[in-house]
């Protein structure tokens, strides 16, 4: 990974410190970046993440100061506060800032109408960001530098993964397969267990076994050449258990049908965030 250009008079301002922004923030520092070169917006972060800022020598602010210029300006608050948010930002962006929001469904142009028009990334990393094994989609818009965009790779991939997407509708669709779907996975355990429990397992044995076999399941898919496909077919004999299970869950009405809808739902539903 390229040492980032982020300095005192070129600095990430990170605005939002909770889970996400707190864990790009631990990312960067473990990555190299200076904390002299990052300053920290928030009126109310956690002791835990003063410590870290204290500790690491970054700087943190209630509110932005009107003569700070960002480098790279990350909005990491939630979209149901991004609008109150934005303006209070404002002065931050200057030609030469790239502003990088990970707010879902909240557009480009939404940004624009508050910041005037800025290089801008639309990116949309998930929880697993937080233990660095997260994947990030990001769309750039056509004022993004060819370095700006070098920069922007280098400091969500702290994060785990990044991949850029051709249009920003794109967004919504990752949003929907990757932004939530850790819970569709986290949701999967619980129906195991709960199907364990009433087979008549103690139901702290169920989640036990249901936990420990999608996250080990995870770690094979993930240190694995295999495709998820060629996995699944190393599991299942012909003519035994997981054949007999995945008859259920690959039946016209099984899974497949269930995920095209569920995904379909969260997608729409970026959209009407989008407004």
């Amino acid at each position: 990974m390229k040492p980032d250009q982020s300095s005192s008079d070129n600095p990430i301002v990170l605005v939002g410190a909770g889970n996400m922004g707190g864990a790009m923030l631990s990312g960067w520092l473990k990555s190299g970046v200076f904390g002299s070169s990052v300053v920290v917006v928030d009126p109310g972060p956690s002791e835990a993440m003063l410590s870290l800022i204290a500790d690491a020598g970054a700087r943190h602010v209630q509110a932005v100061p009107d003569t700070l210029k960002a480098g790279v300006l990350f909005l990491a608050v939630k979209p149901q506060v991004m609008e109150a948010v934005l303006p209070s930002v404002r002065t931050c962006v200057s030609k030469e800032t790239v502003v990088v929001s990970v707010a879902a469904g909240k557009t480009l142009a939404s940004l624009e109408k508050h910041l005037g028009e800025a290089a801008m990334v639309r990116a949309m990393p998930n929880t697993p960001a937080m233990i660095g094994r997260g994947i990030t989609g990001a769309y750039a818009n056509e004022r993004v530098t060819a370095a700006q965009r070098d920069r922007v790779f280098n400091l969500l991939k702290v994060s785990g993964p990044l991949e850029w997407v051709a249009t920003e509708a794109d967004i919504d669709a990752v949003t929907a397969v990757s932004g939530s779907g850790p819970a569709y996975v986290f949701y999967l355990v619980e129906c195991m267990a709960e199907a364990g429990r009433k087979l008549g397992l103690p139901a702290d044995l169920a989640m036990r076994l249901a936990r420990e076999t999608v996250s080990g399941a995870g770690e094979l898919l993930h240190q694995s050449p295999d495709d998820a496909s060629r996995l699944r077919q190393n599991v299942t004999s012909p003519g035994g258990t997981t054949a007999a299970a995945l008859a259920i869950l690959m039946a016209e009405n099984g899974m497949q049908p269930l995920f095209d809808a569920a995904i379909a739902a969260a997608r729409k539903r970026a959209e009407e965030l989008a407004g």
